[in-house]
């Protein structure tokens, strides 16, 4: 009874306060506390407001040094109680730069680095070596980069620098190794076609970049597979593993000077070739084609779409503003619910219409070119409409952005398999010690833009990988605080004059496979993204005024 007497006694306390802190005029406003010290408000706001960045000064500066070889080593040296740091080699080389008749050589390659050097025969002997340390030895293959890396205990890195150089300069290619590692990729291909997001990404690029190498899987086709030959990966690695094109990083326990000792003593057989990645594109870039790739299959319950349009390169100056899009747009999946609630209108009126099971909007960069667009999961019956309400969001940004919106973007974004999707990459890690781990951002779900970009360096690993790929696409590490003031430059005029260029009568690409005969024609997405702008401001901002 004493309990049930003093929790009324608090609930007569707390509830008018409650009332008036809720239904309070603007007079009761201004005598009420500051949301800084109530602490229903002090961690929220309905009004979305720009952080302090301060704090990320104190971040340490990353290191850069070229040898007389053109070979760059980049180093992030910060404090680590657990003494564990990470190296790898960043590679300018990925699938687009493959051969005709031999796409999947890049791939192959990086299964075979780990088969043997002359100095670590075979691939247990490696194997063993990187268990002895407690190491971990991984690497991956996208589209445009190739990586190699190692995580180590700060003890360890000269010895895992050794590794690194013998595998990429000593390669064995033993015939049975080879044969053996058909299979393993063969194995690999049938994992991922039951991967329906990787299936349709694939398709989408076939789509896009019709008749290039930019087009084609990673993997490669079957029979490349089993036709790719020794002499295939050796001429792959005399021209593309070239010094101007391979970047060393190193982050967490380490030395930038021994780390740059120890790479000029190691990495000296590499060619000086100083052709660029940049003037292979050149040669032979990639052009965007409105085109679709569409694959009935009646036998899958659900329907996946993607519906793209050209986006813009690395350092192009939108791809800032289209990653803010992206934001705009938002991802949803009906497993996590909150899609009314979502700051996204695209992904409320999905929600809402419980026309998709989910959805994700993407932006992908590459040297001279980009994709992004909207990735959806939906039930047949529902394509139509699905269709029309991400045709009218997408025509929407070029008309009527709110600065609130735009604000909320800036610190929101779905935190994607962006390290996969953004740069290309393949799914699937090798790893000499340690298979099956998986790279950061596989789950889709609502975050803060700016938060999970550096969540993405959440340890010497990211941070490794992180510099690398700067190096590589920049050329230059890029600080936060100006990653961070360039994001917040973006404000809606920004928005809306870059859906004005990359949307507004531009043309589509459009992948699809499962139940699709009600999704619209091609030429109807087209003809969405051709609309009168006195007619689409008079549509929209009607319904803003009758919502």
């Amino acid at each position: 009874m004493a309990a049930l007497a003093s929790a009324a006694r608090s609930r007569r306390r707390i509830l008018p306060y409650l009332h008036r802190l809720l239904h309070s005029g603007p007079t009761a406003a201004a005598a009420a506390p500051s949301p800084s010290s109530s602490r229903f408000l002090r961690h929220a706001s309905p009004v979305p407001r720009t952080p302090d960045h301060s704090p990320y000064l104190r971040f340490p500066d990353a290191r850069v040094s070229t040898l007389p070889s053109g070979l760059r080593v980049v180093t992030q040296a910060y404090p680590a109680a657990t003494r564990m740091a990470s190296v790898g080699v960043w590679v300018d080389a990925g699938s687009r730069f493959e051969l005709p008749g031999t796409n999947g050589t890049a791939h192959f390659l990086e299964h075979m680095a780990f088969k043997g050097t002359g100095r670590r025969p075979n691939a247990q002997v490696l194997e063993v070596e990187i268990e002895d340390m407690g190491a971990r030895l991984n690497a991956y293959t996208s589209r445009e980069q190739t990586t190699f890396f190692a995580d180590v205990q700060a003890r360890h890195v000269p010895v895992a620098l050794d590794i690194l150089s013998d595998i990429l300069q000593h390669p064995r290619f033993p015939e049975r190794a080879m044969q053996r590692e058909r299979g393993v990729i063969l194995r690999e291909m049938e994992e991922v076609q039951g991967m329906m997001e990787e299936v349709i990404f694939d398709l989408l690029h076939a789509a896009a970049f019709r008749g290039h190498a930019l087009g084609d899987t990673i993997l490669g086709p079957e029979e490349n597979i089993k036709s790719i030959s020794k002499k295939d990966l050796e001429q792959y690695i005399s021209t593309h593993y070239t010094c101007p094109r391979m970047v060393v990083s190193a982050a967490g326990s380490v030395s930038h000077d021994e780390v740059v000792d120890r790479v000029k003593e190691l990495f000296t057989e590499f060619s000086t070739d100083p052709t660029t990645a940049d003037q292979l594109v050149d040669a032979n870039p990639a052009n965007f084609t409105g085109s679709e790739v569409r694959v009935e299959n009646w036998k899958m319950p659900l329907a996946h779409i993607a519906i793209a349009l050209k986006g813009a390169s690395w350092t192009d100056p939108s791809s800032i503003p289209l990653m803010v899009i992206q934001s705009i747009l938002g991802s949803w999946n009906r497993s996590v619910g909150v899609g009314n609630c979502s700051g996204s209108s695209l992904t409320r009126g999905v929600s809402n219409g419980n026309l998709a099971e989910g959805l994700m909007a993407f932006n992908t960069n590459y040297r001279d070119t980009g994709i992004f667009g909207i990735y959806a999961i939906a039930l047949p019956d529902t394509l139509r409409d699905l269709s029309r309400l991400i045709m009218a969001e997408l025509r929407r940004l070029a008309f009527q952005v709110s600065e609130e919106e735009v604000a909320r973007a800036r610190n929101q974004r779905g935190l994607q398999k962006a390290a996969h999707l953004l740069g290309g990459a393949s799914r699937q890690q090798h790893s000499a010690a340690s298979q099956g781990s998986s790279r950061i951002g596989d789950s889709v779900i609502q975050g803060l833009l700016k938060s999970s970009l550096l969540l993405h360096i959440d340890g010497s690993t990211a941070v490794a990988e992180n510099n690398g790929r700067q190096m590589l696409t920049y050329g230059r590490v890029m600080p936060f605080l100006e990653l961070f003031a360039r994001i917040d430059a973006v404000d809606c005029a920004t928005i809306m004059e870059t859906a004005k260029d990359y949307i507004i009568d531009k043309d589509i690409a459009l992948a699809a496979t499962g139940p699709i005969s009600n999704l619209p024609e091609l030429s109807w997405f087209r003809s969405e993204t051709c609309s009168d702008d006195e007619f689409t401001r008079r549509i929209f901002f009607g319904n803003a005024q009758n919502n």
